[in-house]
C-alpha cells in the first residue's frame, strides 16, 4: 500500500457533530479530502446508499474481508454489527492524490493512529456534556429509544479514550468548532 497522503481521524460518540464537521471540510477543496467510506454489516438506514455513505455487506460477506485480511481496522461496534475500513478504500484516495479523511468509532479511530502514527492527526469532537449529545441523539429522529440509551452508554466509555487523541475538540459552538478543525487540518497537511 503506497503510504504517501495523511490520514485525518475524526472520532467521538454519536451526537457529538463529528459528521457535520468532516461534510463542512470536505467542502473545502484547498484541503484536498477525500472521505472514507467505511464498510458494515448492519443494515441501511433511511435513505444510505451502499459506496456512498458506506459499503454494506451481509455478516458473512464482512467477516469474509476479515479474513482475506481486507481491513486497515475493523470491530463489532454493537453486537453483530460490525464495521471496518478497507485497505483498498485508502489505497483509492492516496492514488487519487488526495488526503483521507475518516468519519470513524473511536477505537477504529485510534486502531488507525496507532498503524500510522506520523500519518495520522486524530481528533476526537466532544459535545459539551453527555446530556447535550443526549439531546441531540433525540433532535436527529433517526433511532428507537432503546438505541438511545445504547449510545449514550457507549459514549459514557468513549469519552475515557479521548486523552489517547492528539486533539479534543469540544463541540459547544458548531462554526467554532468548524473553523478549529479547518485549521487543525491546515496545519497538519502543511
Amino acid at each position: 500500500m503506497k503510504k504517501d497522503g495523511k490520514l485525518i481521524v475524526f472520532s467521538a460518540p454519536s451526537g457529538s457533530g463529528k459528521t457535520t464537521i468532516v461534510h463542512y471540510l470536505l467542502k473545502k477543496p484547498e484541503l484536498n479530502l477525500d472521505f472514507s467510506i467505511s464498510a458494515t454489516s448492519r443494515p441501511k438506514r433511511g435513505k444510505e446508499i451502499d459506496g456512498k455513505d458506506y459499503y454494506f455487506f451481509s455478516l458473512k460477506e464482512f467477516q469474509k474481508h476479515v479474513g482475506k485480511g481486507g481491513f486497515i481496522e475493523w470491530e463489532e461496534v454493537y453486537e453483530n454489527n460490525y464495521y471496518g475500513t478497507l485497505k483498498k478504500e485508502i489505497e483509492r484516495i492516496w492514488e487519487a492524490g488526495k488526503h483521507v479523511i475518516f468519519d470513524i468509532d473511536v477505537v477504529g479511530g485510534l486502531s488507525i493512529k496507532n498503524k500510522f502514527p506520523e500519518q495520522t492527526l486524530a481528533i476526537f469532537v466532544q459535545s459539551p456534556s453527555i446530556d447535550e449529545m443526549e439531546r441531540r441523539l433525540r433532535h436527529r429522529n433517526t433511532d428507537c429509544e432503546e438505541k438511545i440509551k445504547e449510545r449514550v452508554k457507549k459514549a459514557e466509555k468513549e469519552i475515557k479514550f479521548a486523552k489517547d487523541f492528539d486533539v479534543i475538540l469540544v463541540n459547544d459552538n458548531l462554526e467554532k468548532a468548524q473553523q478549529e478543525a479547518y485549521n487543525l487540518v491546515k496545519k497538519f497537511i502543511g
